[in-house]
């Protein structure tokens, strides 16, 4: 049996998800399986699942909130499910006996937004959009349905004046390459956010 190590933490720059996609790893696609019940059971979803390998492993695990919540993954929901995957692993009938540490995190607000998922947690957020075959687009997430997002552009005004709003912009998936989360410090009272939306345990 392995003794883990669990550290709460966020991620505050996203630097644990790694834009490009990472290389095939059947262990931790093995342990993602073996996590993701009790993920689950505590109202979670497994983001990721990723070990840097060694003679003293690191098990790195992401995860979120549902897509239909609000908010960030705060820390002691991050140390809770530390204890609870870290029994899982303890007991895990297939281990080969390496000892390892054992790291969960939150997706930190700079992750991509390059599911369906991730655009739900984005809702009221204001977002850079990376369009297809189209001029990007910088603006707030009003809605998100099954074939895409719906955004109220921000037109940009000069320095010390009040951002203008664009009229709704319907943006279908297939023409999203990808979004990022734009960092702000105001208008949060306007989208109903408060300030631990843009903090360091939310992602984008």
């Amino acid at each position: 049996m392995s003794n883990a190590e669990a550290t709460a933490s966020s991620d505050p720059t996203g630097s644990g998800t790694a834009e490009a996609a990472p290389a095939y790893n059947p262990e931790a696609a093995r342990l993602r399986a073996l996590l993701e019940p009790a993920v689950q059971a505590n109202r979670l979803y497994l983001e990721d699942v990723s070990i840097i390998p060694g003679s003293h492993r690191v098990v790195h695990v992401v995860v979120d909130l549902p897509q239909e919540e609000t908010g960030g993954v705060n820390l002691d929901v991050i140390a809770d499910i530390s204890r609870v995957l870290s029994d899982v692993l303890d007991n895990d009938p297939a281990d080969d006996g390496r000892p390892y540490d054992l790291e969960v995190s939150s997706p930190g607000v700079g992750r991509p937004l390059t599911e369906p998922r991730h655009w739900h947690r984005a809702k009221g957020r204001m977002v850079k959009v990376n369009v297809i075959q189209g001029e990007n687009v910088t603006g707030r997430v009003q809605s998100v349905d099954e074939t895409g997002v719906t955004i109220i552009p921000e037109i940009a005004v000069k320095k010390g004046m009040k951002p203008k709003q664009g009229e709704p912009q319907t943006l279908p998936f297939d023409r999203i390459r990808n979004g990022k989360v734009e960092i702000e410090f105001s208008h949060l009272e306007e989208a109903g956010l408060e300030p631990e939306h843009n903090g360091p345990s939310e992602e984008a």
